[in-house]
């Protein structure tokens, strides 16, 4: 059995706090929980806020909301005693309070009483590395102005060599380091980057390799309690248990950094995954129009949480039979890491419309009542959930999303102005058509109210359009009833409206001729 099997599979989706959640890093957290799900691990969330300025509540909270409404729930969370934040300095008790076992930390659905994991709460445990690995000389202060650098940078790319720090500062004592800071002098910490190679196998791209030679070393940390990225995140991986790391291609260049880093501290070996990035349908890179829209901007936008999972699930990988509607379940079911793919992955919107409107298509009328209404009081229109429950029937076969489904459907609760041109058939004249419409509701005015429905109407409308035409007698009245070009079956939208609407509105047509 091996190490990996022992503990179980565990993933991390670790987003930085410096914007609101969008699609791209939604479809990295996906990836990662579908994994978790396949295979019966734990599935991470981990907030990595340690850039101050950056870092906002506001995007916390926008993250969290917006897994909760894509059902993407997270396994893990700190004790809420608050041991994550008192961590005792010394690293076992560092290390135990992060590896208490998974039961004591379940969270519920939401945030509840276990949030995510914050690297903010976390710096005691990097400060013990970063003095550790300066200890062992692994790490040191480097005191090189940014003048320097790029001094030195010039140079190099003058001399067609690789621009890479030279190590001008890696032999300065660890005791002169201390005191030039303590003296005020600014400094950032250094990892001796071994000039070696380093290899390893992509679950996706293969084998890849790096030449630490071509690096130079690298800052791992602003001061002892400003760690950067691939620091933190080396540490949280290994402390957290993280078998595999699934991220998006651009964080490829990061992994041999981040494998150093684990070679230098004595971390366990962890298997990675560099998913594709994200094209246009053209396969120019991702335009930010779509790849920077937040999930909030589609929730609002009227798409589906399922819908958005099974399109996003699609973006880099495919099942083995060519299919394009897949629940959750079914996907968990067939993901294949090994069949994601290396080449880009296109964003195509014509596609993901098309994927939302099939899932509408499949929701129940109550369903769709219950999503529409939401977008109704945006509107301040209030209805009768029956009726708005009709009118998401009459109209899902139409749109492709809940908003297009609230824009469609708004004729149903308030009749929007319109020019008496709208009405006529063709080359009727108004005459013709007020005519039309008034033996319409003549026939309309015998059906009993509580007889009157699609059928019954056509019933009685029949001998009227055979003698005056389809076209003559159906137009005038759809547009009577919708104020637009185009709308569902008059019928259907008399059956909805019932008897008084309907004959109000056709009044209000004559009235307009």
């Amino acid at each position: 059995m091996t190490a990996t099997q022992k503990r179980g599979v565990r993933v991390r989706f670790a987003p930085s706090p410096t914007g609101f959640l969008h699609v791209g890093s939604v479809r990295t957290a996906l990836f990662n929980w579908i994994f978790a799900k396949q295979n019966s691990g734990k599935f991470i969330l981990r907030i990595e806020d340690t850039d101050k300025e950056r870092s906002k509540p506001e995007y916390e909270k926008n993250i969290l909301e917006s897994l909760k409404w894509l059902g993407l729930d997270w396994d893990e969370g700190p004790s809420p005693n608050g041991a994550q934040n008192n961590a005792d300095d010394t690293q076992n008790n560092a290390e135990k309070s992060q590896r208490e076992s998974a039961s004591s930390r379940r969270k519920s659905a939401y945030i509840g009483d276990y949030g995510p994991y914050r690297q903010s709460e976390r710096i005691k445990i990097y400060r013990n590395y970063i003095e550790r690995l300066i200890g062992e000389g692994r790490a040191y202060r480097c005191f090189c102005s940014k003048e320097q650098l790029e001094s030195d940078r010039q140079t190099m790319l003058a001399e067609g060599l690789p621009p890479k720090y030279g190590g001008r500062c890696r032999n300065i004592k660890k005791e002169d380091g201390e005191k030039r800071m303590k003296n005020g002098e600014a400094c950032v910490i250094r990892f001796v980057v071994p000039e070696t190679d380093v290899e390893f196998n992509d679950l996706v791209r293969g084998n890849v390799k790096f030449s630490g030679e071509l690096m130079g070393d690298m800052i791992i940390a602003k001061s002892e309690d400003e760690p950067l990225y691939n620091f933190a995140a080396t540490i949280d991986d290994e402390l957290m248990e993280i078998t595999h790391v699934i991220r998006a291609e651009e964080h490829l260049s990061n992994t041999p950094k981040q494998i150093f880093l684990q070679q230098a501290l004595n971390f366990r070996e962890i298997k990675y995954a560099h998913i594709p990035l994200i094209l246009n349908p053209d396969r120019s890179k991702m335009s930010k129009r779509y790849l920077e829209s937040s999930v909030n901007d589609y929730r609002s936008g009227g798409y589906l949480p399922e819908a958005m999972l099974n399109f996003l699930s699609l973006l880099g990988w495919h099942p083995k039979e060519e299919k394009e509607i897949l629940g959750i379940d079914e996907i968990i079911k067939e993901f294949d890491i090994k069949r994601v793919q290396k080449a880009g992955a296109v964003f195509n919107i014509e596609k993901l419309n098309w994927i939302n409107s099939q899932y509408i298509k499949k929701k129940t009328n109550t369903e769709l009542a219950a999503l529409l209404r939401i977008f109704l009081e945006n509107k301040n229109i209030d209805a009768e959930d029956e009726f708005v429950a009709k009118v998401a029937g009459a109209e899902k076969e139409r749109v492709k999303t809940i908003a297009e489904l609230a824009e469609a459907a708004e004729f149903f609760f308030k009749l929007p102005d319109y020019g008496p041109e709208l009405l006529t058939w063709k080359n009727r004249t108004a005459a013709e058509t007020k005519n039309a419409i008034n033996e319409s509701l003549k026939m309309l005015d015998e059906i009993p109210e509580e007889k009157f429905a699609r059928e019954e109407i056509g019933n009685a409308l029949q001998q009227l359009i055979e003698k005056t035409g389809r076209g003559e007698v159906l137009w005038p009245i759809r547009a009577a009833l919708s104020g637009q070009k185009a709308s569902p079956d008059p019928l259907e939208i008399m059956g909805i409206l019932g008897k008084k609407e309907t004959e109000r509105r056709l009044k209000i047509a004559m009235k307009k001729l």
